[in-house]
Formats: C-alpha cells, sequence, structure tokens
C-alpha cells in the first residue's frame, strides 16, 4: 500500500459506493434502452421522459448504447477504488476516469437540454453520482501529492 492509501481510505471507499450506485442508474438505463414498453417510473411528460432520451438517435455512439458505456465507466472507478487503490498510479488514473466521465456526462446533458429537449432523471442522477465522485477523485489526488 503506498504511504497515502491509509488517509484516502475513506475517499476510495465513498468513490466505491458512489461507483456501485451509477453502475445500477446506469444498468437500469441500459435495460430502458432494449425495453419495449413505456416506463412509468421515468417518464412524467414531454421534458422529462427517460425513454425518449434512452431510445433518441443519441443514445448509441458506433452502435453501442450509452448506458453500457456507463456501466462500464462506473465498473473502471469501482475497481480503481477498491482491488486498485493501493497500487501508487491509481489517484492519476481515478482522476482521469473520473473526469472523463464528467465530460461525457456534460456532454448529453448538453444533449439532453439544446438537441432533445427532453430531460432524464436517470441521467441526472449519474451526473450528480460522476460529479460527486469527480470531487472525491480530486480530494485523494491532493491528498496524494501532500503525502
Amino acid at each position: 500500500m503506498t504511504d497515502s492509501a491509509p488517509r484516502n481510505r475513506i475517499l476510495y471507499a465513498f468513490v466505491a459506493l458512489l461507483s456501485l450506485a451509477g453502475g445500477i442508474v446506469s444498468a437500469v438505463s441500459l435495460q430502458r434502452h432494449y425495453a419495449k414498453s413505456a416506463t412509468a417510473f421515468c417518464d412524467f411528460s414531454q421534458q422529462f421522459s427517460c425513454d425518449i432520451v434512452n431510445r433518441s438517435e443519441y443514445s448509441t455512439i458506433q452502435g453501442i448504447p450509452v448506458a453500457g458505456m456507463g456501466v462500464a465507466g462506473y465498473a473502471a472507478l469501482f475497481v480503481l477504488a477498491t482491488f486498485w487503490r493501493s497500487r501508487a498510479e491509481t489517484p492519476n488514473r481515478l482522476l482521469g476516469a473520473a473526469i472523463a466521465g464528467l465530460a461525457f456526462a456534460l456532454y448529453l446533458t448538453y444533449i439532453e437540454a439544446y438537441e432533445l429537449m427532453t430531460w432524464c432523471i436517470l441521467c441526472l442522477i449519474s451526473l450528480a453520482l460522476i460529479s460527486l465522485i469527480s470531487l472525491l477523485a480530486i480530494g485523494v489526488k491532493v491528498r496524494t501529492a501532500k503525502a
């Protein structure tokens, strides 16, 4: 374990928990992407509809569902925060992965706001989770740099 790992243990634990939550939210979005029926819990109006967003032309990139990318991204963050937390390069990798995920989530939020003009509650929850993970990853990096 690196010298900073014990100091960062609580931050890594929070990243792991938020990553699990993000993975669950993304998995539900992925299920909704492939579902044939409408969603009652996530569709409130034309302006708040997970189905519209999850089945739009923007819901895949090169044939890969965006929600599937979310599942993979949150899984990678979970691995970094748990199994690889003692590696010296983990703070940099965690920060890079979190910032990349945040940038992608912000891009998708732009799509919701200005292209689709419809909000997905699951997507907004994911945005909040990756934002928190990014803040925690900055904390890990700062604490590691001070050690």
